[in-house]
């Protein structure tokens, strides 16, 4: 059985739950997804288990500890061999601007979601890291102007449909 197969209704409330505040205590949750808390307890691991919940982590204001500025850098990658993107991902996931490394496909190979100080900062990232790797052939700045507009991962029609179908 796949996870989102076996994810019932009141499995996407616990979600809920704790895509909004997963600081919340069991005991909270339990009383919002009206489950006592042994139960409630239960299901929260199962979905650790399953690797539908992967990490519980504190989210940082990259401009509450000075790095007001932040930006997606577009890079496309010159030769593609494995060792040299397998550097390449390595050097940038170690940078201390670097809040994440997306592959995609398209013209461009990665984005690079960056936080940094100011506009010099940027610069020197992109010209002291970046440009200097001999495996980037180019790499293509976009700032970001306000904080990003997330949305919790929901159950679609089709994940209600399955829980239909399973009898839950």
């Amino acid at each position: 059985m796949t996870p989102m197969s076996s994810l019932d209704p009141v499995d996407w409330r616990i979600l809920h739950h704790l895509q909004d505040d997963a600081s919340i205590t069991n005991k909270e949750l339990a009383t919002r997804v009206r489950l006592p808390t042994s139960s409630c307890h239960e299901r929260v691991r199962r979905l650790r288990a399953l690797g539908v919940i992967t990490a519980v982590r504190a989210v940082v204001d990259p401009a509450a500890v000075g790095r007001g500025l932040q930006a997606f850098i577009a890079v496309q990658l010159r030769p593609h061999r494995r060792e040299l993107v397998e550097s390449f991902t390595t050097a940038v996931l170690a940078l201390p601007e670097t809040l994440a490394l997306y592959n995609v496909s398209g013209p461009e190979d990665f984005f690079v979601h960056v936080a940094v100080a100011d506009s010099g900062h940027l610069q020197r990232l992109i010209v002291d890291h970046l440009a200097t790797r001999p495996e980037v052939g180019h790499a293509q700045t976009h700032l970001i102007f306000d904080r990003p507009l997330v949305a919790p991962v929901r159950p679609t029609a089709a994940d209600q449909g399955a829980a239909v179908h399973s009898g839950r």
